[in-house]
């Protein structure tokens, strides 16, 4: 494999890891505002029950509700921004990997390229050594 391909494919190879590090950091964020998500609707809803069975608590629900219907909405937009980025994500690695796999067979198709130039000079080589021990080669 010659200079220029391997320093291609070890360039191209780092972007695709680094694009694969930031899509799953996306993932993670996604999860983990998801996980949020779910913990604050189970929070509401064992408040709700406190509340049916505490007088004291219940006068307050109307107000924690609220707060708790604007932290939603803000976990939701978060949610749906980073649906936005790793569709993104995964659109910069698939053009990496792409590239990645067009150096990779560039880089494939000039070694065998070069293998069949040296075949076909080892034949001649071989050719001409076997006429000059047959004696009929001439210059």
């Amino acid at each position: 494999m010659t200079k220029w391909a391997a320093s291609l494919i070890r360039i191209s190879t780092h972007e695709v890891e680094t694009l694969q590090k930031r899509l799953a950091d996306v993932v993670e964020r996604r999860m983990a505002a998801e996980l949020r998500v779910a913990m604050l609707d189970a929070e509401a809803e064992a408040e709700a029950k406190l509340a049916e069975a505490c007088s004291d608590t219940a006068w307050m629900m109307t107000s924690y509700r609220e707060g708790s219907k604007r932290l939603r909405a803000h976990m939701m937009l978060q949610i749906e921004q980073c649906q936005i980025e790793e569709q993104g994500a995964r659109d910069a690695l698939s053009v990496a990997f792409e590239a990645l796999k067009k150096y990779e067979h560039v880089a494939e198709a000039a070694k065998v390229l070069q293998t069949k130039k040296m075949d076909k000079y080892e034949s001649a080589q071989l050719d001409e050594l076997g006429l000059r021990r047959t004696g009929t080669y001439r210059r």
